[in-house]
């Protein structure tokens, strides 16, 4: 029985601490709790302009984490020279490559792989090479996973939003259709999945029913 692991994203715990020009809240105290608390991985997204986290963030969330053995870091970003250099140093657990280019608000759509996996080869390549598992974000596409498998992705995580606003607006059931081909598709094709973006206690066992 495959069981499903909880990550949480600690981006906005570091927004709020930056607002505040001062480090309170502590992003390594949260990540503290929300390990006492129970959850499998702490995730974090490191962007250029270090609006939320920073780069000090990831290599100091990444000496913690190291005492606690069963807890996974997952470090997302666009894999551009800087990011990937993180990754090298760091040496998370995951790095899931984003399509967020600079100075984008959020993350609001996977990779294309079928136009741009190509450019992503040397990217995965110094993951691997440094022993970290690597994942991409992808819409529910089957096509972009069987691409995200011929790449030698290790994983996928799909980008819910969709999911999450049909749930809102009281009828999902017309969109997890996709989200459970993409699912069935990965396993036949020995790709991990993972999942992300405004999922919460209330539309996430709905989801995970898929």
């Amino acid at each position: 029985v495959l069981m499903t692991t909880l990550s949480v994203n600690v981006n906005k715990i570091a927004l709020l601490r930056n607002s505040r020009g001062r480090d309170f809240p502590n992003v390594i105290d949260f990540a503290e709790k929300f390990i006492a608390l129970g959850v499998h991985g702490i995730t974090i997204h490191p962007r250029p302009d270090e609006r939320h986290i920073h780069r000090k963030d990831a290599y100091d969330l990444g000496a913690m984490l190291r005492d606690y053995g069963d807890v996974e870091l997952n470090v997302e970003g666009y894999p551009s020279d800087d990011f990937l250099r993180i990754i090298e140093q760091t040496k998370p657990d995951q790095c899931t490559l984003v399509p967020d280019e600079p100075g984008q608000l959020t993350s609001d759509h996977g990779w294309d792989l079928i136009a741009r996996g190509a450019q992503l080869s040397d990217a995965l390549k110094r993951i691997a090479d440094c022993g970290v598992r690597s994942a991409v974000f992808l819409d529910p596409d089957c096509q972009q996973v069987e691409r995200a498998a011929e790449l030698g992705v290790d994983r996928i995580e799909l980008y819910t939003e969709a999911y999450a606003s049909a749930y809102a607006s009281g009828d999902c059931n017309a969109v997890l259709e996709p989200y459970r081909d993409a699912t069935s598709m990965a396993q036949k094709l020995g790709v991990g999945v993972n999942a992300g973006h405004d999922l919460d206690l209330q539309n996430l066992p709905t989801f995970l029913s898929i």
